[in-house]
């Protein structure tokens, strides 16, 4: 599907997360009959990640959510390593299998060096995957790490592959915008995993295109908001992850926008890092930080960017049927099912 939205903002080259220099993304997919699901691995630089830790922070919207590594992200305000999503019942084989990536990375990590701390997210795909099954494997984490690249694919891929928001076919979208500060331009980039809402919520640029295809549809579902978004978060800006947090809190302005309403069984989740200044393994560490009333456009940037992911999780996912032989629609066909123009 063809749509540009936010004409008139200042995008990066790929309009990705990727367009903040050193982050890549990868994915591996997985489809075989009523498997539908994934890995998607987000790799935060292109240094020693371990070695090199950033400045990070994560903001629990709403925590009807099973993800892994938060706590010492929160206490210490770094990440150590790739961030992973993937679907809820394979959390547990997504650690453990990069836990390994990271053992035979590293010939110390469990011993001298500590444990590393591995982010891996999640969300709900059980109504299209056949989540039961435990479908993710060590060799699909491992994938998604070996496919780590710039210009990356959105959509129906990776973990987003059985994801569906306001009723409709979703996944990964990501999008970023470049703020100039003291005549230097920076890059803001978001990535999200989209498995949440009801379709009537739907709003694009303001226009309520979710109640057009409500009210033109012959099946008026009142499904409840169980799903779960997780929103991923880089920036070049030099902040600390006190301030990384503050900018985390805008992306509820955009999930607002698009029309979420932060529902009871909606896991809201965002994780944000810088990559201006690397933690090394000496005692005393130097490190440039924004002045505070700086990040006006960041905040900015940041509500608009997730707003903008959101809705191209939406656009660049294809129809899919559930496991159980029901379709779900994608935008771009529900749209045209509906005679609505866009």
């Amino acid at each position: 599907m063809t749509f540009e939205i936010f004409k008139d903002s200042r995008k990066g080259r790929l309009n990705k997360i990727s367009d903040v220099k050193g982050v890549k993304v990868g994915h591996s997919t997985i489809r075989d009959g009523k498997i539908k699901t994934g890995v998607t691995c987000i790799m935060p630089h292109d240094g020693d990640v371990f070695k090199e830790k950033l400045l990070a922070s994560s903001y629990i919207i709403n925590g009807y959510g099973k993800s892994l590594g938060l706590v010492q992200t929160e206490e210490l305000g770094t990440l150590e390593s790739p961030i992973f999503m993937t679907n809820t019942m394979s959390l547990g084989r997504v650690l453990d299998s990069s836990m390994k990536w990271m053992i035979d990375r590293y010939e110390n990590v469990g011993d001298k060096a500590g444990a590393p701390n591995i982010i891996v997210t999640e969300c709900n795909d059980g109504v299209i995957n056949d989540m039961r099954g435990l479908h993710v494997k060590e060799e699909n984490v491992l994938e998604s790490l070996e496919n780590i690249k710039e210009d990356f694919e959105e959509g129906s891929v990776g973990a987003g592959t059985g994801m569906i928001s306001f009723n409709l076919k979703s996944g990964i979208g990501s999008s970023s915008r470049i703020i100039e500060i003291d005549g230097k331009d920076y890059t803001l980039g978001s990535l999200v995993l989209s498995n949440f809402g009801r379709i009537k919520d739907l709003k694009i640029e303001d226009r309520p295109l979710g109640r057009e295809m409500y009210l033109k549809s012959k099946e008026k579902r009142e499904d409840k908001d169980k799903g779960s978004i997780i929103i991923v978060l880089a920036t070049d800006l030099p902040i600390s992850s006190r301030q990384l947090k503050r900018l985390s809190k805008r992306a509820t302005i955009g999930l607002g926008n698009v029309g979420s309403y932060l529902g009871h069984g909606s896991g809201d989740i965002v994780i944000a890092f810088s990559t201006a200044n690397k933690i090394g393994e000496s005692n005393f560490q130097e490190i440039k930080i924004l002045k505070e009333d700086l990040l006006e456009e960041a905040f900015r940037a940041c509500a608009e960017s997730v707003e903008e992911s959101v809705i191209k999780s939406l656009i660049y996912s294809e129809s899919e049927v559930t496991k159980d032989g029901k379709k779900i629609f994608s935008l771009e066909e529900n749209l045209k099912n509906l005679g609505i123009d866009f």
